[in-house]
């Protein structure tokens, strides 16, 4: 393997998991205080469209961006006042969101549909871009790369070193004890919705503006708002860990591509879906890690502890007492 080679499918690796990171991003602020937007999958299409339609109309795709990360912002809005003050099920309000996003994308985007538009193009940082390997996989394509891994560093020094990170954390772990310490729980909570929602914004003004240019039915990114909340229990709530899991679950897709020449008889199709079934894996793996009978088994064979993923080891409080009251 060639260097250029290996920088070229670094890149388009980097590319591809750009949006799911900053979606993931998104639901790991929105998770860590509290609250399950399920509504991620069809914030990320609806932005998408939105991102799009501003961009062809005022013929900025940055505006364009604004706009997704604006219309994420006001879906989660949405979620969080039925859910946290109107005492609605999150599950059941994000899960029909994310249904009716979805039709609505597609109604009010109809004009868009494979029109023309402007889309965020490339970016070459000079000095940075012409370093062996990282240069032209990272500071020589898409600025949705370098915006993503700036994301990725933010949300970890936010959540890990501020004085309010570990507000917002010690809000999704303990609500009732935060609230007794004088913590304004609600609003946190709503922030960080707020927040959540507009980096899944910003990953559907990614899609339709610089991966998937354009706007159609189907999009293309139908789905990943699903791969973002899984990748958010296979990072264990951790930033850095759920921008490597958006690492993995891109390079599984991208190496469907890379392999067609090596292995023709094997449909790039195959990696295509193979995301979806690691997501039902990981989620089969959380739920049992949290039974009575794993724990049991565990307690008498301490093997079957370590050889397990340990992905919901970090499950805010305040998540699992949701999951467990369900719908």
């Amino acid at each position: 393997m060639t260097l250029d080679y290996a920088a070229a499918l670094l890149g388009a690796v980097l590319f591809a998991a750009a949006p799911l990171i900053l979606a993931a991003l998104g639901e790991t602020v929105s998770e860590r205080a509290g609250v399950i937007n399920l509504s991620m999958d069809g914030t990320v299409l609806f932005a998408a469209m939105a991102a799009f339609a501003a961009a062809r109309a005022t013929g900025d795709p940055w505006l364009g961006l604004a706009a997704g990360a604006g219309s994420g912002a006001a879906i989660a809005a949405v979620l969080a006042v039925f859910g946290l003050f109107l005492g609605a099920s999150e599950l059941a309000v994000g899960f029909v969101l994310t249904l009716f996003c979805r039709e609505l994308a597609y109604f009010m985007g109809h004009a868009q549909a494979r029109q023309p538009g402007p889309d965020l193009g490339a970016l070459s940082i000079p000095g940075l871009s012409d370093l062996p390997l990282i240069g032209p996989a990272v500071f020589r394509q898409s600025p949705v790369v370098m915006l993503s891994l700036v994301a990725v560093a933010v949300v970890w020094f936010f959540l890990m070193r501020t004085r309010p990170g570990l507000v917002v954390r010690a809000v999704g772990e303990a609500p009732a004890a935060a609230a007794a310490r004088g913590l304004a729980v609600k609003k946190v909570q709503f922030g960080c919705a707020l927040i959540g929602g507009a980096l899944g914004g910003l990953a559907g003004g990614f899609y339709s503006l610089a991966v998937k240019p354009g706007w159609g039915h189907p999009q293309g990114c139908e789905g990943a708002g699903w791969i973002a909340l899984a990748i958010v229990i296979f990072g264990g709530w951790k930033p850095v860990r759920v921008a490597l899991g958006a690492l993995f679950f891109a390079a599984i897709q991208v190496s469907g591509i890379a392999l067609q020449d090596v292995l023709p008889g094997l449909s790039g199709t195959l990696f295509q879906i193979a995301p979806f079934p690691v997501m039902i894996l990981t989620l089969l793996v959380v739920n049992l890690r949290r039974s009575a009978a794993f724990r049991e088994a565990a307690r008498r064979v301490p093997l079957l502890g370590r050889f397990m993923p340990r992905t919901a080891g970090g499950a805010p409080g305040a998540i699992v007492g949701a999951l467990d009251k369900g719908f």
